[in-house]
């Protein structure tokens, strides 16, 4: 068997990728045999090398991309790398719909230590981590090479929120909150109150939900977790060197930025 038959024995069964250790387990060639023939294939642009040791397969349909969908590779990745992860930010959210400033670049939340971003002409991967990882809010969804993790409306807005200085800032991601709370349900923000250690970022979710004119049961149930403690005044958009002053709403949010849709 050849590299080449073993690529169409995987499109054969809608795997869009493979590692080296898995040719070397059923192809009776030397290393550098198999090396060869990689490099030859990438040249043909029918494969490309995603991580060392790991690559894509571009079938006819996804030539002229030069890519094919996260969705169909990311999970095979990830069992590769041996690592937690699930679709986050943008690329979680147009799967909810939210297709605004929709951009090639594909976010990735991964466990630490922090992956390389990968980065070339056809892909544009960005790898964040975060500081407690749980297994809650993260939903398995189905694609046509099996099923992939992504973060459910409530972890994608916190996390679009949390993130927002190196996302854009809260007005790129406006128009988005506005269509995710249409998907956000009093149980998805429940599960989301049992773990979520960034109060701040519930403040600013909560304030933002009121501001989008989301169904008042969810911004309430905020309000009740967020009474049980103390919480401080904070800043809507973080800026190095301003601190909050006097605030006149429940959230403690000083709106120290205009609020208008960035489209």
């Amino acid at each position: 068997m050849t590299v080449a038959d073993y690529i169409i024995r995987c499109l054969s069964v809608e795997e869009y990728s493979f590692s080296v250790n898995e040719l070397q387990s059923v192809i009776d060639k030397s290393d550098v045999s198999i090396k060869r023939e990689l490099s030859r294939l990438v040249a043909k642009n029918s494969i490309v090398n995603l991580r060392k040791g790991f690559y894509l397969i571009i079938p006819p349909r996804y030539s002229k991309q030069g890519q094919v969908p996260i969705q169909l590779y990311i999970e095979k990745l990830f069992k590769y790398l041996n690592r937690n992860y699930y679709l986050s930010f943008y690329s979680a959210a147009k799967f909810y719909g939210a297709i605004h400033q929709q951009a090639q670049r594909e976010y990735i939340i991964t466990e630490r230590p922090k992956l390389n971003d990968i980065k070339n002409n056809t892909l544009d991967i960005r790898f964040f981590t975060t500081s407690k990882w749980s297994n809650k809010n993260i939903l398995v969804r189905k694609s046509d090479a099996g099923v992939f993790n992504i973060s459910s409306p409530a972890l994608t807005a916190v996390d679009l929120i949390h993130h927002q200085t190196k996302l854009g800032g809260i007005n790129r991601m406006l128009a988005i909150l506005e269509e995710l709370v249409e998907e956000i349900s009093q149980n998805d923000i429940d599960e989301l109150l049992t773990w979520y250690p960034n109060k701040s970022t519930l403040q600013r979710f909560g304030f933002l939900l009121e501001e989008v004119n989301a169904d008042q049961k969810l911004s309430n149930q905020i309000k009740k977790h967020l009474k049980k403690s103390n919480f401080f005044p904070i800043l809507l958009s973080p800026k190095t060197g301003q601190k909050p002053g006097a605030v006149d709403n429940f959230w403690k949010v000083v709106i120290n930025i205009k609020l208008e849709s960035d489209l």
